[in-house]
């Protein structure tokens, strides 16, 4: 046996000899069944490919000139008949011009007359490699297929002209297609929501050499028990070996659950925070009566203990107070509530509040901006407390004597807005955890500074409902740097 021989595993391979000659026939049998092989024969060609019809075989070795039937005549049959059947072609002329003529008719490989036993074992050996690649690649289509279409996410798969390659059940069942198959047909035809057909279209015109993923959200109206159906949306080309896109990849998750659990803390917090402040308030306004001497005098003491107690309370106020800006921005209730703003206005009016406060702790706040800075169509309070947040956060984390920077200018076709202070920093395992609500750095220079730890979690939330994002750059003793991008042309 052929020591490169592949490994057969637990399947026999087939093989059939069509060949009018008797003594190649038998040499072949011979040759090739002490490879371990099952060998039949055929004397001429409408006989093998009798065998043929009746059952699959790995191999073909096929005689080119042979009488009632040329070979040519049945490796065209055979290519109709079972196209996974590898063949290779024996010629006794050994004729360059009948080989390739072979070759393209869908021929593998061939051997001439005569050749020797180890001829025979090498180019059988040969295609038994390319049969088991051959099947190779199906079982892995095939399981991917399996796995692709057992996933509880939808998947669906464009070419480059926007026909559907692929679309497995979940993805079917999640936009509501009631028909047979949406493989074949334009996205166009059977899709109508405008957010998924814009995604494909922006993943298509990704340019070579950058990659993005379009992430959107997708309502879809249902009935009954279901209701409606939020899914988020991620798109993104797909590449051929020389980078040009060739398709798409789309995925819809089910984030239903999710956004109801959401709208359910919200509506809980909103509800708390209301019923909290009245009594706040009722407090408050009694515990100044007493402070400003109307029930009576007090001692030193008792005004030490009342003024405690009143800056908790006023801590506890602001508390309730971002609660309910933090729900209503996450509710979307605050979605259209826009106009122009001039942030440049806005930047100019926040160092001018801002600087009594920075100059107590002898700190300058220096201020540019570009000049024709476009406006944004944004929530003039909201993009008041953005600025206020952020700039607020830089004097109190940042020891006398410090400064801080903010800028404002045009990048990426975005309206740009950093706050950099030379503060105590942030370490970075907590930099990804800042924007989350409650969240504070503790160390020994922020134990006695006061907070909520909702400032920068409102923050983010402004600047995700109006479509932009916010970046932080930090180390401890080094300062930091929020810099944030708002597209200005978004109506």
């Amino acid at each position: 046996m052929v020591k490169d021989l592949p490994d057969l595993g637990l399947i026999t391979p087939h093989i059939l000899v069509v060949d009018d000659e008797q003594r190649i026939r038998d040499a072949c049998r011979m040759v090739l069944t002490s490879m371990g092989f099952t060998v039949e024969t055929a004397s001429d060609g409408p006989k093998g490919l009798d065998l043929i019809e009746e059952k699959h075989f790995d191999i073909l070795l096929l005689d080119l000139m042979m009488p009632n039937m040329s070979g040519f005549e049945v490796l065209t049959r055979v290519r109709d008949i079972d196209p996974d059947t590898v063949v290779i072609v024996i010629t006794g002329y050994a004729t360059l011009e009948h080989s390739i003529e072979a070759m393209k008719k869908g021929a593998f490989d061939f051997i001439p007359k005569p050749f020797t036993p180890d001829q025979l074992r090498a180019v059988v050996s040969k295609s038994l490699r390319y049969t088991h690649a051959l099947q190779d690649i199906v079982t892995s289509k095939s399981r991917m297929r399996v796995m692709v279409n057992r996933l509880m996410d939808g998947v669906m798969t464009t070419d480059s002209d926007k026909r559907i390659v692929l679309a497995n059940p979940a993805f079917r069942h999640m936009i509501g297609f009631k028909g047979s198959t949406m493989v074949g047909s334009l996205v166009s035809e059977t899709i109508t929501d405008e957010t998924l057909l814009k995604a494909v279209d922006q993943a298509l015109a990704t340019p070579p050499g950058s990659f993005s993923e379009i992430v959107h959200e997708l309502s879809i109206p249902g009935s009954g028990i279901d209701g409606e159906k939020i899914f988020s949306v991620r798109c993104s080309p797909f590449r051929g070996r020389t980078d040009h896109n060739i398709g798409t990849i789309t995925v819809l998750h089910d984030i239903t659950a999710v956004k109801k659990m959401d709208q359910m803390k919200s509506d809980f917090v909103s509800m708390v925070s209301h019923e909290i402040r009245s009594p706040i308030n009722s407090l408050l306004m009694q515990l100044k009566i007493i402070l400003d001497g109307l029930a009576g005098e007090t001692t030193p003491k008792q005004r030490e203990i009342l003024e405690r107690a009143t800056d908790k309370m006023l801590n506890l106020n602001n508390l309730v107070t971002e609660l309910l800006d933090l729900s209503r921005i996450e509710s979307g209730l605050v979605a259209h509530e826009k106009e122009l703003v001039d942030i440049a206005g806005l930047l100019s009016e926040q160092k001018i509040f801002h600087t009594p406060y920075a100059q107590k702790k002898q700190m300058e706040i220096e201020l540019t901006i570009e000049n024709n800075l476009p406006k944004i169509l944004a929530n003039p309070r909201h993009m008041d407390e953005v600025l206020s947040n952020l700039i607020t956060n830089a004097i109190k984390y940042s020891p006398e004597g410090g400064s801080i920077r903010i800028s404002a200018g045009v990048k990426s076709e975005c309206l740009s807005i950093e706050v950099a202070d030379s503060g105590f920093g942030i370490p970075e395992e907590d930099l990804d955890k800042i924007f989350s609500r409650f969240y504070r750095v503790k160390d020994s220079n922020t134990r006695t500074i006061h907070g909520t730890g909702l400032g920068l979690a409102i923050v983010k939330s402004i600047i995700d409902s109006l479509h932009g994002s916010i970046t932080v750059k930090s180390a401890p003793g080094e300062g930091t740097e929020f810099s944030i991008l708002l597209p200005y042309n978004v109506h």
